[in-house]
């Protein structure tokens, strides 16, 4: 059976994003080929909050997610960005059986905080990758603050990855 899995930075405060949304504290270098790269080979779909949506259709860079079909969880309308996006609405459990359908048998990739802990709270996520990127913001979107329960994790694997950055790799305790 396809996993569900969270792949995503986070400051060394537990920030994803600036408290504007603003991503400019992320390392400009690019560890793609060693990290995010290989990661996509194994996702059939992508499941998206809004607001990460939004702030990836602001990027004046190329698509980053290719073919993979993008399902942005969201009570409103979605406007593609490119052909692979769609807009799925309900609850977590029905937002994540849509992107397990559409991803066949690969995995499921989930990204965007509010997802990701409403995922969490569900005991949806079967692996988390974090990469802690060395710096402090005081403030901004949180990746876990908010989450409904507490969630013991087993550490699979740690490594450094370059400029300082760890890239940790978790199940929930509870996953098998």
């Amino acid at each position: 059976m396809s996993r569900v899995r969270v792949f995503i930075a986070s400051s060394l405060d537990g920030f994803i994003a600036g408290p504007n949304d603003e991503l400019d504290w992320l390392p400009t270098h690019d560890d793609a080929e060693d990290t995010f790269t290989p990661f996509m080979k194994e996702i059939g779909a992508l499941l998206m909050g809004r607001r990460t949506y939004d702030v990836v259709c602001g990027f004046d860079t190329p698509w980053h997610y290719g073919e993979t079909p993008v399902l942005v969880a969201s009570s409103r309308p979605v406007e593609p960005k490119v052909p692979t996006v769609r807009g799925v609405s309900g609850d977590i459990h029905t937002v994540v059986a849509a992107a397990r359908e559409a991803a066949s048998a690969r995995d499921v990739y989930i990204d965007g905080g509010a997802l990701i802990r409403a995922a969490l709270d569900a005991n949806l996520v079967d692996e988390l990758v974090v990469t802690m990127i060395p710096m402090i913001l005081g403030a901004g979107r949180p990746l876990f603050a908010g989450v409904a329960d507490r969630h013991a994790l087993e550490l699979l694997s740690s490594r450094p990855i370059g400029a300082g950055m760890v890239q940790l790799v978790y199940k929930p305790a509870s996953a098998e």
